[in-house]
């Protein structure tokens, strides 16, 4: 170690980066190893940890001897460290050190730039701002370099370590370079400065980073013919100095071929101006084409311009102007004309659509005459065509000046000769214009666009008369339209929203229109349609009346049955169903005409599509019209195949996940309204479902809300109307099975009564009373495919049962096959079948995936704890949520759990659940359930007051919403039979309709036969 107390001779290179490559030369040694240097050189640095930081590559390095062979080690310095270390160096005094070649140099230089870094005398680099980087040099002159010339790969080496040095003293942060470009957002706009043609001074004057001390700036403007002395054809680009002090003063200025300027201005602008000039001479012409500035040696732009120079001017031209930092005044009339793109309108005769034309249809032919709109001015066809036969781009008119885009009058032209004026425009095209062009300011507010995009969007408006003015107005503001009288022989009062909806649905009709009721699920669709067939058998003259068809699940078909005959039972009801109905033509033909109504279901509808083709229906409705929500359905095709007056939706879900379902359901009310699937696809559903296109998602908006009614419970108006407790009942048919299962148990037990007495026959009685109930659930209840338990078994167990575990959570989202961990999850097929087998419960998930939707609660009633483990399972893999159930065995601290998670909101989504299943006895009294505003009773019990305490879980102090309950009642069983004893109000006394069914085992045989017997029709 010894031998290294010899002088360390300390060589440095810089390079592009600005990083110091170093190298030390020990006399008679040669090279000194990059390890020892580095920790030597730097034992007292800290920013590079004492050197332990710096990295030390191999190089080969020239010698006196073999210039060619010698390898050496450096270390590396980084730039940012460069200034700093060696403006003050700490070094090692036991080691004689000795700086030399350009490390002396760079040694004498360091002190003076790392103390103009600390002054801020530094400015942005504007070679290194053209070529798209940020960097900084210094403000003021080096000291003299002493010794040999100082080559540029040195400068530029340390102007790169200099501008290292400021980016980590000043704006190392993110907060102090956010600070930077707020402060200089020119600084890193390069198209708002190209800093053509601008010397390092005008430039740091444009960005903003030093102040231009001259009392003017310069400007360029044009100037139009007509003005300023200007010949009628002539446009002139002018060069002109504005005073900072006052901007309405504006000097014009000849500016020289040789970089002098002249005009009349104050005296003392002179000799700023003229050392100015060349600089502006040299920007414009790195911006402007040649010629713009060939006008002359005394002023490069007095040459007139053209009507296309001036256009491509002002389209062109001015905006490179400004982002090469310049001001352009324009004429004040260009930023408006730009934006009163030119409109094509078809203006509606004054007679077409008039009062007398009812029932003209989408496809009704309308006269119209042509227009062009151009801002304020409204040009006929005639007028126009004079227009654009000057062939010029910019047109002085009516003393306004225009401008006319020719990739606009070229589309414009096109779609005029494209459209045959004799032929008129149909009613829907004379709709969608309306509707369409509603929106199109809104749309074009705020946007700057090129010609060509300026020319794709123009659009084919429409001018109505007054009278569709006023009926488009209304069409969409059923609201605001007067409210109808139901037909008085309408067994219901209908609330005001209902009565609006009957008559937006009429007034539909009188024009041939379609509609959409997407009403919420229970604010009464169904009544508004009976009133809405009432009135329209009232409006048909007796030999012109048609029956309407309505079409729906086959679970609500008994629903329609029963509702018809309630609120409408002066209609005749027709039922096509099952494998007793009609098929022959001319027979179907026969029932039809003696019918107002037929109820067909949507699998029969697409059985018998071509029978049902062969009559002009009335109307077609269709109930829970999302099951045509895939067009390619049999059923979709066959209910947009049939012929109708009108056509009606109704559905509380017109959106399930896809716009491709609204466009299946548009397409079945107003066929081609919303063009092809294919189209509507291109057009709507790709830019709204993947790119969130804001403005065709308001274009679909605007299309497809005249012929939707929506409300929601939610709404005001409607929330202040509805009563406190809404009840409804829904009634569903038993499946094949089902029906055969219910007949079986009743024909066994009608066999036995002829042989028992007394209590056995009570006994006998009492079960197969439980067995029908069951049938009517599920028939897997009677099959003992789950495990079963009767009302009264549960009611043995009492509350404090075993200490059963809440069920499993369920992941978000719809799995379709066995979720992982949950063995007793059925797949998707099993799932289906599951479903298939009841009505009940395919009605249930059906309306419980419809309020889940609104994210609505509900509770779920049923007698049996089988029941209530399916529906469990069926609902949490349908929902792909948490599903609580309730029974006697569940423990009281389970049973608080559930409570408190079920009435929770603070719960994660996949945490919290929204559907509480509960048996009847279990959970019908003392809980508080109050975040539920649905309450379904799955089975029926015996007893009202018992169905109440379990809806008043529900409906009681502290619920905020409505609640809406719903009862499920089996068609043409026991469960209708005591359902109708209940509604009638038959003379029973408390003893006959109890809490139990002990009143049933008194009755004679006789009796018992007409409650329990399948009564047929609806099933089958």
């Amino acid at each position: 170690m010894s031998a290294y107390r010899d002088t360390i001779d300390v060589d440095v290179r810089l390079s592009e980066h600005g990083d110091a490559l170093i190298y030390g030369v020990l006399d008679g040694y040669g090279y000194v190893p990059g390890m020892l240097l580095k920790h030597r050189l730097f034992a007292w640095h800290d920013a590079s940890f004492y050197g332990t930081n710096l990295d030390v590559r191999q190089v080969t390095m020239p010698t006196a001897d073999d210039p060619r062979q010698s390898k050496a080690e450096i270390v590396i310095l980084p730039a940012e460290h460069v200034l700093a270390f060696f403006a003050e160096p700490r070094l090692l005094k036991h080691v004689d050190w000795q700086i030399a070649g350009e490390g002396g140099r760079l040694a004498a230089w360091a002190p003076v730039l790392a103390a103009w870094v600390e002054e801020r005398r530094f400015v942005p680099h504007l070679d290194a701002y053209r070529s798209g980087l940020l960097q900084w040099t210094w403000e003021g002159e080096l000291p003299p370099a002493d010794g040999e010339a100082v080559d540029d790969e040195f400068i530029e080496g340390l102007r790169a370590a200099f501008s290292a040095a400021v980016r980590e003293r000043h704006y190392g942060t993110d907060e102090d370079y956010a600070e930077l470009r707020r402060e200089f957002p020119l600084l890193f706009d390069k198209s708002a400065a190209s800093a053509a043609g601008m010397d390092a001074r005008g430039w740091l004057e444009a960005i903003g980073w030093r102040q231009d001390m001259a009392p003017f700036r310069p400007i360029l403007r044009l100037v139009e013919p007509y003005a300023g002395g200007n010949a009628p054809d002539d446009w002139r680009l002018q060069l002109a100095l504005q005073s900072k002090r006052d901007e309405t003063i504006v000097h014009p200025a000849k500016l020289g071929a040789d970089g002098s300027v002249s005009g009349r201005w104050p005296a003392a602008w002179n000799e700023e101006a003229g050392a100015k000039a060349p600089g502006w001479l040299e920007r414009l012409r790195a911006v402007l084409p040649p010629e713009r500035l060939a006008g002359g040696p005394k002023d490069v732009l007095a040459a007139p311009l053209d009507d296309e120079a001036a256009w491509r001017f002002l389209s062109a031209d001015s905006n490179r102007l400004l982002e090469a930092g310049w001001r352009v005044l324009l004429p004040a009339w260009w930023e408006a004309a730009t934006r009163k793109k030119p409109r094509l309108r078809a203006k509606i005769a004054p007679e077409s659509g008039g009062k007398g034309s009812s029932l003209f249809g989408l496809d009704a032919i309308i006269d119209f005459d042509w227009r062009v709109a151009i801002g304020d001015l409204d040009l006929s066809e005639e007028e126009f065509a004079a227009l654009v036969a000057r062939n010029q781009r910019l047109v002085r008119h009516r003393g306004q000046w225009i401008a006319l885009d020719p990739a606009l009058l070229t589309q414009i032209r096109r779609m005029m000769t494209g459209m045959d004026k004799t032929a008129g425009l149909s009613f829907q095209d004379v709709l969608q214009l309306h509707l369409l062009g509603e929106g199109e300011d809104a749309d074009d507010a705020g946007t700057e666009e090129s010609a060509e995009a300026s020319a794709a969007r123009v659009r084919l408006e429409v001018e109505l008369n007054e009278h569709l003015a006023s009926f488009f107005a209304q069409l969409g503001r059923p609201s605001e339209w007067p409210l109808p009288e139901p037909p008085a022989d309408l067994q219901a009062t209908l609330r005001t929203y209902q009565r609006e909806g009957f008559g937006w649905l009429t007034s539909l009709r009188r024009f041939g229109l379609g509609a959409v009721l997407a009403d919420d699920m229970g604010l009464g669709k169904t009544v508004q349609l009976i009133a809405y067939l009432l009135q329209l058998r009232h409006d048909t003259p007796p030999e012109r009346r048609r029956a309407a068809l309505i079409v729906c699940p086959t679970s609500v078909l008994g629903n329609w049955q029963k509702e018809i005959a309630r609120f409408a039972p002066s209609l005749s009801v027709s039922l096509h169903y099952g494998s007793g109905r009609i098929t022959d033509a001319e027979a179907f033909a026969a029932q039809a005409a003696i019918s107002d109504v037929v109820l067909t279901s949507f699998a029969t509808a697409s059985l018998d599509q071509e029978l049902l083709q062969t009559y002009v229906w009335a109307a077609i409705c269709l109930d829970e019209a999302q099951n045509i929500k895939n067009a390619q359905t049999k059923q979709s095709v066959a209910v947009r195949s049939l012929s109708a007056g009108q056509r009606i939706a109704l559905t509380g879900t017109p959106i399930e996940n896809r716009l491709a379902e609204l466009w299946s359901i548009y397409d079945f009310i107003a066929p081609g309204y919303l063009g092809t699937q294919r189209a509507f696809q291109e057009r709507f559903a790709t830019p709204i479902e993947r790119n969130r296109d804001e403005r065709r998602t308001a274009e679909l908006k605007r299309l497809v809300g005249p012929f939707m009614l929506r409300r929601k419970k939610k709404d005001p108006n409607i929330q202040l109307d509805l009563p406190d407790k809404n009840e409804m009942k829904t009634y569903v048919p038993l499946t094949p099975e089902q029906s055969a299962l219910y007949e079986q148990t009743v024909n066994e037990l009608l066999e036995r009564m002829k042989t028992l007495e007394g209590i056995e026959r009570k006994g006998a009685i009492l079960a197969a009373l439980t067995r029908l109930k069951q049938v009517c659930d599920h028939p897997a209840l009677l099959n003992k495919e789950q495990a079963t338990a009767s009302a009264a078994s549960e009611d043995k167990k009492g509350l404090a049962g075993g200490a059963e575990p809440e069920p499993p959570v369920k992941p978000p989202g719809k799995p379709k096959s066995n979720p992982a961990g949950d063995p007793s999850a059925p797949s998707e097929a099993e799932l289906a079948e599951m479903v298939s087998r009841s009505a009940k419960l395919e009605r249930l998930l059906a309306m419980v995936k419809e309020l889940r939707d609104e994210d609505d609660r509900c509770l779920i009633f049923t007698q049996y704890v089988g029941m209530g483990e399916m529906l469990r399972l069926v609902l949490s893999q349908e929902l792909g949520e948490p599903v609580l159930y309730l029974n006697g065995s569940t423990s009281k601290n389970a049973r608080d759990r559930m409570i408190e998670r079920f009435q929770s909101r603070t719960l994660p989504q996949d945490e919290q659940p929204n559907v509480f299943i509960l048996s009847l006895k279990a959970g019908g009294v003392g809980l508080n359930l109050t975040a539920a505003n649905h309450v379904f009773h799955f089975d029926r019990w015996w007893n009202p007051a018992v169905e109440n305490q379990a809806t008043d879980r529900a409906y009681r102090m502290g619920q905020t919403k409505d609640v809406q309950v719903h009862k499920f009642i089996s068609l043409g069983t026991l469960e209708e039979r005591i359902d109708e004893m209940l509604e009638s109000k038959q003379q029973l006394s408390d003893n006959v309709i109890s809490s139990s069914e002990g009143w049933i085992t008194e009755l004679s045989t006789d009796d018992l036969r007409d409650l329990i017997t399948l009564r047929r029709g609806m099933n089958g």
